[in-house]
Parts: C-alpha cells; structure tokens; sequence
C-alpha cells in the first residue's frame, strides 16, 4: 500500500539564511499515529506547516494521498486536517458558527448532526452559543480540533496539542485520537510530553537541527537503543568500585551502597551471571536488587545529545 504522506529531499531556507529542514525524506503509512519529536526549533512545526501547505518548500516533494502539495493544492488541503500550535480563530464567533463555517471553507455541506456530534465529543456542546473570547484556554483548544474535524479530513496533523490544557481533556482527546485511528485516520502528532508518544505512537521519528535523524517502529526503536539497568543494594558500603570489577559497566552510586550495572538489551549476554559471580568472589554481598529499563524519554535524550 502506498503511504498516505511521502516527502522526498523536503528543504526548506528562510530569508535569513536559515536550515529549517535539510534534505526530509519520509513515508507516512495509512493509518497509522506517527508522533514527531524534537527539541525547541528542531524543524516539527516547518515540517508541518509545508505539508499542510502553509509555508512554501525551498526544495523537493510532499504528496498528501498523491496529491502534490504544491501542484494540487486543494485536493491535496482538502484530506488535511490541523491543529496548530497556536490558539487563533474568530474571537467573536461563537463556537457552532465557527465549526460550520470552517466546514464550509472545504466546500463541504452542512452537516449539523456531524458538528454536533464533535461538539459533544469534546465537551463543548453547552458552550456552542459562546463566543470564542469567553472561553478558557482549553476549551479554546477543543474548539480547534473541532474546527480541524470538521471537514472529515483523513489526514490528521496535532502540533503539541495538549500543551497547556487540563488532564480531562487529554484523557478525551486521546481517546478521540484512538477512535480516529481505529477508523482510518492517519494522525501525525508533535508533543513535549513524552509519555505521550511512548503511550500512543506507532512510529517515531526524532528531527534535530532540520534533520530526520531516525525513524522507527516505537517497539524497535526501545528495544534498539534502550539499555537496561541492574541495581544492585549492597550490604555494606564500598569505597569504590574493586579494580578486579573495573573492566565492566559498573558505577558506585554516593555513598557506596549501590552498584549499578549498565547492559545492552540486544546483547546475547546480559553478563549478569559473570557479573554476580565475580562480585562473590570479590566477598561482596548483596541485599537486594531490581532491574529497570530506558524510557522513550532517556532514548530521544541520548539520540539529540549525539546529533549535538
């Protein structure tokens, strides 16, 4: 099956000079939620806003479902749906005459049982006669995706969504997120919040400095660089770490009462058999131990550490 998104030698170089995105290739499959990391001005919201066809490319492709971003504008905007970064929209609207109006800027028809039922979704729908500048952040934020839902697009891109908005309306919008999914849509979300990503995505990708620097299955990516730990409690303090134990993965924690053993998770040989055999007969005794693992957030660390 071909991918939903398919970006070829994407570059994109402001006025000023500025790299915002070098040389982008990258399918996105049907279907699926790709999640987008990176830090502060790493390129997620320029990649974005060129597929979206908000910010014309310097260079290369982008085809939405085979449409040409640039070439075919309105077939390619018309299957794309956006929640921006940014809270803009009508201030004096009220949130229904917003939904149908952004509705209607696709050239679709009115569709009242569909809005409403957004509106519901998103516990909006007692707010539906307010006008947009009475209500909270969040609810202003609930108001966009249901703007960006409006039009029924089957591309779905969520630029930080849940930055700044209450733990209810995460639980619903990912929730929301989950049945779109289930029914075909295929999201591409940016977020701070790893967890989030650990949590929803099926693919990752991390961009540094205007560079894809990887894209992976989330499973393969946390199995790939993840590495575990083995901590181990001692029953007696040690001073440092005993030299005839020097060649491993060994660091004394401060005050000398825990080792912890650093070992790679693909490895046929964890080492820990050695390891404990060697800490007997070193006559260091151990009173208890546990086993932890990296998380999504200790592996996207480390990659844009090493792009640095």
């Amino acid at each position: 099956m071909p991918p939903v998104i398919s970006v070829k030698q994407l570059t994109k170089t402001y006025a000023s000079g500025f790299h915002a995105l070098k040389n982008i290739d990258l399918d996105i499959r049907r279907g699926e939620i790709f999640t987008l990391l990176g830090p502060n001005g790493a390129g997620k919201t320029t990649l974005i806003n060129v597929i979206c066809g908000i910010v014309t490319p310097s260079g290369g492709t982008v085809l939405a479902d085979g449409h040409d971003i640039v070439a075919d504008y309105r077939a390619a905007r018309s299957i794309i749906g956006l929640v921006p970064q940014e809270l803009t929209t009508d201030a004096f609207e009220s949130v229904w005459a917003t939904v149908n109006f952004s509705r209607g800027l696709f050239g679709k028809p009115r569709d009242t049982a569909l809005c409403e039922k957004l509106l519901r979704e998103l516990s909006l729908w007692e707010k539906k006669d307010n006008r947009i500048m009475t209500l909270s952040g969040g609810m202003k934020r609930r108001v966009m995706i249901a703007k960006a839902l409006s039009h029924e697009p089957q591309i779905l891109f969520l630029d930080e969504p849940s930055a700044g908005v209450d733990v209810e309306l995460r639980r619903d919008m990912w929730d929301m997120v989950r049945s779109l999914r289930a029914s075909g849509v295929t999201i591409i979300l940016t977020t701070h919040y790893i967890e989030e990503a650990e949590q929803m995505a099926d693919r990752i990708g991390v961009i540094s400095r205007g560079e894809l620097i990887v894209v992976e299955e989330k499973a393969a990516l946390m199995r790939k660089l993840g590495k575990k730990q083995l901590k181990l409690q001692l029953k007696h303090p040690l001073a440092r770490v005993p030299g005839a134990l020097a060649g491993r993965a060994l660091e004394l924690s401060p005050g000398g009462m825990e080792l912890v053993y650093t070992f790679d998770t693909q490895g046929e040989d964890t080492g820990i058999e050695a390891l404990l055999h060697a800490l007997g007969e070193n006559g260091i005794a151990i009173r208890d131990l546990r086993s932890s693992e990296s998380s999504l957030e200790d592996i996207f660390v480390s990659l844009v550490r090493a792009q640095a």
